[in-house]
């Protein structure tokens, strides 16, 4: 990352991509401060940079002609030699994949998509929680598509919480970048009171789980259902033209941020650990390869720096594409037969989705979020470990869906995590346990 981000961001998302990077007076780059961080080093888009350069991206892919998307497609497994090949020998062979089963929702069926090299690139896991930051396809698609391969997964028990998302009366939260107390925001309890002098020397630029665990620690205290980011020192235009995504989406909810405190709350947002990779993006199954989120580069330990998942994410993306490329390039591939995909037809009950859905982010927000012990953590898989067998069971005999299968996927991540947590007894950043 040190050695090749730089160059990279330089290279792709300046000269090539000309993401719109704010910049100062002189023409310099402006540099931003999130929590943790020691001085000012985050370049940034207003208050708006992941999706920037997520939309210009997408829009250079669109335009090369030998990149075909898939819209409107889920991944439901990972085809592997030893579990899909019709060769019989090909069980004697090293753990390799080459490629995947992809249900096509507007064709209501799957097909199997051939592949001499693979990268998983599936994002994370915060919809297995109650409240998260995360899109509604994070379900951890990729964690249990690649445990059901046989890669190696580890540090799942790190989740990284947001401290501060935009409280609401629904699952979503609509996330208030840290970039705001990097600017001078402080944490504010009911009272108006700087509350998180108390709990760290850094107030409310502490790291992440610091914060989230003391916001909930304040919200018990006092009985409330939330703190309040507080801005208002700065000067109101100031405010509107640095964070001009948040202004607009606080003043939805009647929220102006340039008088009054932002009530936010935590949400699940990162996964730190994930599926084990080296430094070329390799996982431990011959010919696939992870990068983002889903992947476990080692980088983010037990405590992710805000601000370090985009520059992760283009350095190994980077890593993984050529690396690809060069591969590909100097051997030969026979690709083999591989088994049709066999359909069920027993419809799916709807309703029992919901409410297994209902039951996993419950028990994960409950039991295994910001703080832990062992009693939550026990009665968690007592839970999710029947569910999971039932879940099993009748999506062996279901007609798929894109709901059954990211509610499948999710039970598995979600007894990933758990598993973890419990074996874990350290609390050690994300991973707090009160006992």
């Amino acid at each position: 990352i040190y050695r090749d981000g730089p160059g990279l961001i330089e290279e792709i998302l300046i000269n090539d991509l000309n993401i719109p990077f704010n910049r100062n007076d002189k023409g310099e780059l402006d540099l931003t401060r999130e929590a943790a961080h020691s001085k000012s080093r985050i370049i940034h888009v207003n208050d708006n940079t992941g999706k920037s350069i997520q939309e210009i991206f997408y829009k250079k892919l669109k335009t090369i002609s030998n990149i075909k998307i898939f819209t409107d497609a889920t991944c439901v497994d990972l085809i592997t030699l030893s579990h899909h090949s019709l060769n019989p020998l090909h069980i004697y062979e090293p753990s390799t994949c080459v490629g995947a089963y992809v249900f096509f929702q507007n064709e209501d069926r799957v097909h199997p998509i051939l592949a001499k090299e693979t990268i998983l690139a599936t994002g994370g896991l915060g919809r297995i929680y109650l409240h998260t930051s995360n899109p509604i396809t994070s379900r951890g698609e990729g964690y249990a598509m690649a445990y059901r391969a046989g890669a190696r997964i580890m540090n799942m028990e790190y989740i990284q919480f947001h401290p501060t998302t935009l409280f609401s009366t629904n699952d979503d939260r609509f996330l208030i970048t840290e970039a705001m107390r990097g600017e001078g925001a402080i944490l504010r309890n009911k009272f108006g009171q700087d509350f998180m002098k108390r709990f760290h020397k850094m107030g409310s630029l502490a790291p992440r789980d610091v914060v989230s665990r003391s916001i909930i620690q304040e919200m018990n205290d006092t009985s409330a259902q939330y703190v309040y980011l507080d801005i208002t020192h700065r000067n109101s235009d100031w405010i509107k033209k640095r964070f001009p995504t948040i202004y607009e989406k606080c003043l939805e909810v009647k929220v102006d941020i340039t008088s009054e405190g932002i009530p936010v709350v935590p949400a699940a947002h990162f996964e730190c650990g994930g599926v084990t990779t080296d430094d070329l993006a390799n996982t431990t199954i011959r010919r696939l390869k992870a990068v983002g989120e889903v992947a476990c580069t080692g980088l983010h330990g037990a405590n992710r720096l805000a601000s370090s998942s985009l520059l992760e994410g283009l350095v190994f993306g980077t890593i993984a594409g050529r690396n690809c490329f060069e591969i590909i390039k100097k051997n030969k591939f026979i690709m083999p037969r591989v088994a049709k995909w066999k359909p069920e037809m027993e419809p799916v009950d709807s309703d029992l989705l919901y409410q297994d859905w209902l039951t996993i982010k419950h028990t994960m927000w409950n039991y295994v979020g910001i703080v832990r012990n062992r009693k939550k953590l026990e009665r968690a898989f007592g839970i999710l470990w029947r569910l999971k067998q039932e879940i099993e069971s009748f999506y062996a005999h279901s007609k798929l869906n894109d709901d059954l299968i990211g509610l499948r996927n999710a039970a598995t991540t979600s007894l990933l995590v758990l598993h973890a947590a419990r074996l874990n007894r350290v609390s050690r950043g994300c991973h707090y346990m009160a006992d």
